[in-house]
């Protein structure tokens, strides 16, 4: 439920920006800065968070969490200008990679080692679905009542998260002897950043697609507006599965797992561009990159694994690197649309995001056979 409420509010508010800006009496760019001050919360939120809570117990940490997530959507619902929507939006996202990562730690704990990834995929399957049901039920009921209420609702599942954690959750102890200092330890080691690089680039390419679909689906395609959203599930059903069947192969070879996903999602992009003259082959691509982008799950237990006895901010620094990516892929999928390359130019962007994202992958693996694997102190 946690994941499904932050999932519809961070890819929603991407299709009400045109509802968005006319009741806030500003241009749609400007209103896609929303968006970006959301991002940017997550990217600050998600480690400061997790380092400034390493004593609380992780029950207690998801509540405190998820009812800043309510507050943050409550007040974006009532925001009565733009410079408040910022600011609201902002603080919406800072609860967003600390909750998935304790989140993650927590069904780790509960599943066992052996199933780690699974236990991560099942937190994350709610995002994925809510880009299936939740997003497409946000817009229309922002069509038909009104933008505000696709951030009131979310707030509403915030709160029904907050009764089940307190509810189902464990409310397991931090880790013996954990602190604030401790959880800094982890960006001494070169394996947490290789693995945060190989998110922060590789999935780029995912929102270098995804940013500019709507308008590729108009421009490129042929569709007509209405009929969009079709090719939007198609990206959520193809996420949905990867997450059900990644976490399963990586249990049983982890970095493998990353290295194949990647490769399918650089493929997968590569094709967008002929992919999208036709509405079937796009539907088919786009869910074969929504596929490809299920790597999240793994390399979320790839920080536990490197990340030792700081696993916190390890386990959160998984979300700041996915919401930089959601910086770059659109970034320089922009340059490339605005350069005269086409709409469906941003599927070539995004397989050079991939492959620079495996390049780190093997960085990370030769890094991993050093005896030396900490960055000296200063």
């Amino acid at each position: 439920m946690g994941g499904f409420a932050i999932g519809t509010t961070e890819f929603a508010t991407m299709s009400l920006l045109p509802f968005m800006a006319k009741g806030l009496g500003i241009d749609e760019p400007t209103a896609g800065h929303v968006v970006s001050a959301y991002a940017l919360g997550v990217v600050v939120g998600a480690p400061l968070l997790a380092v400034l809570s390493a004593r609380i117990r992780r029950g207690t940490l998801l509540i405190a969490l998820m009812v800043l997530f309510a507050i943050g959507n409550a007040l974006s619902a009532l925001a009565p200008s733009y410079g408040w929507m910022l600011a609201f939006r902002f603080l919406s996202g800072l609860p967003h990679g600390a909750y998935f990562g304790i989140a993650a730690l927590v069904a780790a704990r509960l599943l066992g080692p052996a199933r780690r990834t699974t236990a991560v995929g099942l937190v994350m399957l709610g995002l994925t679905i809510a880009t299936i049901l939740g997003v497409p039920a946000a817009n229309e009921l922002g069509q038909i009542i009104g933008w505000r209420w696709g951030f009131g609702v979310v707030a509403i599942l915030a709160l029904i998260t907050v009764a089940l954690v307190a509810t189902l959750a464990p409310n397991d102890a931090p880790q013996e002897g954990a602190s604030p200092l401790r959880e800094l330890g982890a960006l001494r080691r070169r394996q947490v950043w290789l693995t945060v690089g190989i998110g922060a680039i590789g999935f780029g390419g995912f929102f270098a697609v995804y940013a500019y679909l709507a308008s590729t689906l108009v421009a490129v395609t042929g569709m007509a507006p209405k009929m969009t959203p079709i090719v939007f599930a198609c990206f959520g059903v193809g996420m949905t599965l990867g997450t059900i069947i990644a976490p399963r192969l990586a249990d049983r070879r982890l970095m493998p797992t990353v290295a194949g996903l990647l490769m399918l999602e650089a493929a997968a992009l590569a094709v967008y561009p002929l992919a999208a003259h036709s509405a079937w082959t796009i539907m088919l691509d786009v869910a074969l990159i929504g596929i490809g982008g299920s790597f999240g799950t793994a390399l979320q237990t790839r920080l536990m694994d490197v990340a030792e006895d700081a696993q916190s901010l390890a386990a959160a620094l998984n979300q700041s690197a996915f919401n930089v990516a959601n910086a770059i892929g659109p970034w320089l999928g922009g340059l490339a649309i605005s350069a005269g390359f086409g709409w469906a130019s941003t599927g070539l962007v995004g397989a050079g995001l991939a492959l620079a994202g495996l390049v780190v992958w093997c960085l990370a693996m030769l890094d991993a056979r050093a005896p030396l694997r900490e960055i000296p102190a200063a």
